[in-house]
């Protein structure tokens, strides 16, 4: 019989596949031919760490869709889902799943919402405790050197990478790959603490869109009648 993990309130899953991001969230390795080539490509690679850095720096807010497939530590069981993501820094993200089940993760920089929106149930934490471990921090948060150890990675599909590890050995995330075409965010590579990794695809990428973003997009009211689980 299959293991089925519980979701974030303790309720399980139907396919077995614990739902993504949900509190879950998150990559490897080359050689080289000779000296010269070597350095070339290292020269390539480091450009990467850079062009994140440059994506913290220069990126105040933004929006993408994404598709999204969630992977068994043994690869026989594949989930894919399909919505759009929104963030603003600092800390302030959106992810709104569409198929195959309705889910939304709301942070306001203060505190972080995750519905279930078919079960109608609402996990609450502070987002202290959520930032510094989810590849939204990569995105939303300022501390990325701060909470991430770096490392770029080979060219692999026309996208450059790189390599994140938490600095928070408690986090349930194990390790987050982030993707560039050029200068445009594509993909997020994530493994977590139970092997299982999940693959964001993103699509329609703006950045620093106008008009801004209205802080209604990071806001979240608990519809009546949810199930609330509420971390302090």
């Amino acid at each position: 019989m299959t293991a089925v993990r519980p979701g974030p309130t303790g309720h399980p899953r139907r396919d077995g596949c614990t739902p993504a991001p949900r509190r879950t969230l998150l990559s490897n390795v080359a050689a080289g031919l000779c000296a010269a080539l070597c350095l070339g490509c290292a020269s390539a690679w480091a450009d990467s760490i850079e062009t994140l850095r440059e994506f913290v720096r220069e990126v105040r807010s933004g929006r993408a869709e994404f598709t999204q497939t969630v992977a068994s530590p043994d690869g026989a069981r594949k989930r894919t889902s399909i919505g759009s993501f929104e963030f603003a820094r600092p800390g302030k993200f959106r992810f709104t799943y569409r198929k195959p089940y309705e889910q939304v993760i709301v942070s306001d920089g203060k505190k972080v919402w995750l519905h279930d929106i078919d079960l109608n149930q609402v996990s609450i934490r502070p987002a202290d405790q959520v930032l510094g471990e989810t590849p939204a921090a990569l995105l939303s948060g300022t501390g990325l050197e701060r909470d991430f150890d770096l490392t770029a990675q080979p060219q692999r599909d026309g996208i450059d990478w790189v390599r994140a590890v938490p600095k928070a050995a408690e986090g349930n995330i194990a390790a987050v790959q982030v993707g560039f075409k050029g200068r445009t965010l594509a993909a997020l590579e994530i493994t977590d603490a139970f092997g299982q990794r999940s693959v964001m695809q993103f699509t329609d990428v703006v950045t620093n869109p106008q008009p801004a973003l209205p802080e209604a997009v990071f806001r979240f009211a608990v519809p009546k009648g949810a199930d609330v689980v509420e971390q302090r």
